[in-house]
């Protein structure tokens, strides 16, 4: 990285934002340049007062600066800045993207990206859906964009890293400073394979006003943002009004329309988010990946079920798994949709909860395995 200094100390002057950074870099270059400039070339930019011309003239390394840059050092941090190749191309596209990231892990690759967003108080089909549908971009050369927050996110890198797949996590907080906490080996697990970044210094505590900020980088960076379970004052909605307004498409999962953590991404859906079912209904909307023939995912067998499993059920067990739900169905119910002898169905329902396809519940409810959603 050619004289990083250069990037902190500017980034650091008071009154330089990043809106402002931008401007000043595709202006004169670099930001060496902006520091050596004359006071009459500064005053020319708009946004920059003789006040902050002469300040820009004054700069120096502040201790803040020489701290962060000895932890970057400590903790062998990579800082990526908006002029070499491994900045997000999308993030470009901002109007003021951060000048540079933190990036612990590698960028490289990490292409074809989709963010997926949603409630740190999930339920379990939420989880299972979400780490289902991220497994299925992962397998397909997406890479899955997150926050790495609790519930939703965390199962959203979960199921890229299960599709042998890349992931990126987007802190708010510093790299060096960890949040949520129990989610460090999840962190480690992701540099391994793809990139945990952030925009805050290296020791920068997870302030609520940082995780707006986070937000912008998600869907910035991002073809599309996918929104589960979310409530009607989730600050996953910030994510999908921002990506609403960088340009980029909106998708949601719907719920329950009994459960209030839906009532977000139903909102969403009101207003014009795709509604998303599979993965083929994300990835029909962005680019194609490239050297790939057809990201195409064919409708298998049993309904969102793993080859492995489809092999393992005739054809009476595969009739039964397709009559059953994410949400539990009662043998009743089942009966009445498929038309079986109650005896029959019974044996079969168990022989499907010994293959791990399904999960039966107190008062004979069964629904599609937790696993298998």
């Amino acid at each position: 990285m050619e004289n990083i200094l250069s990037w902190f100390i500017l980034k650091s002057i008071p009154g330089i934002g990043n809106h402002l950074f931008k401007r000043l870099y595709d202006l004169f270059k670099s930001p060496e340049c902006v520091l050596s400039a004359s006071f009459e070339d500064l005053i020319r930019v708009d946004g920059i007062s003789h006040h902050l011309a002469t300040t820009i003239k004054k700069h120096k390394m502040t201790d803040t600066v020489k701290k962060d840059i000895d932890l970057i050092q400590k903790e062998k941090i990579k800082i990526v800045t908006m002029a070499e190749p491994d900045y997000p191309e999308l993030l470009l596209q901002l109007v003021d993207p951060p000048p540079f990231l933190y990036v612990s892990g590698n960028l490289d690759k990490c292409s074809h990206t989709i963010s997926v967003v949603g409630s740190r108080n999930a339920t379990g089909y939420g989880i299972s859906t979400t780490k289902r549908l991220c497994r299925d971009l992962a397998a397909l050369n997406h890479t899955v964009v997150s926050g790495m927050a609790r519930g939703i996110d965390t199962a959203a890198h979960q199921g890229a890293l299960q599709g042998n797949g890349k992931t990126i996590a987007v802190l708010g907080s510093g790299l060096g400073n960890v949040y949520p906490p129990e989610n460090r080996n999840l962190f480690h697990r992701i540099t391994e394979n793809g990139a945990v970044i952030s925009e805050f210094h290296v020791m920068a505590e997870p302030e609520a006003h940082h995780f707006p900020i986070r937000n912008r980088i998600i869907s910035g960076m991002s073809y599309g943002t996918l929104v589960v379970e979310a409530t009607k004052k989730s600050g996953s909605l910030i994510t999908a009004k921002l990506a609403a307004e960088q340009g980029r498409e909106v998708f949601a999962i719907p719920g329950s329309i009994q459960s209030f953590k839906s009532t977000g991404t139903h909102s969403l859906l009101k207003q014009g988010a795709k509604l998303v079912e599979n993965v083929q209904d994300i990835i029909e909307e962005l680019p194609p990946v490239r050297n790939q023939e057809s990201c195409t995912v064919q409708n298998k067998t049993a309904q969102n079920l793993s080859d492995d499993v489809v092999l393992l059920l005739c054809s009476e067990e595969l009739t039964v798994y397709n009559a059953l739900e994410p949400y539990p169905v009662h043998i009743d119910d089942i009966i009445r949709k498929i038309t079986m002898e109650p005896g029959k169905l019974s044996g079969i329902l168990l022989k499907l909860e010994l293959k791990g396809a399904i999960d039966q519940l107190p008062g004979k409810f069964f629904s599609i395995s937790e696993e298998r959603k």
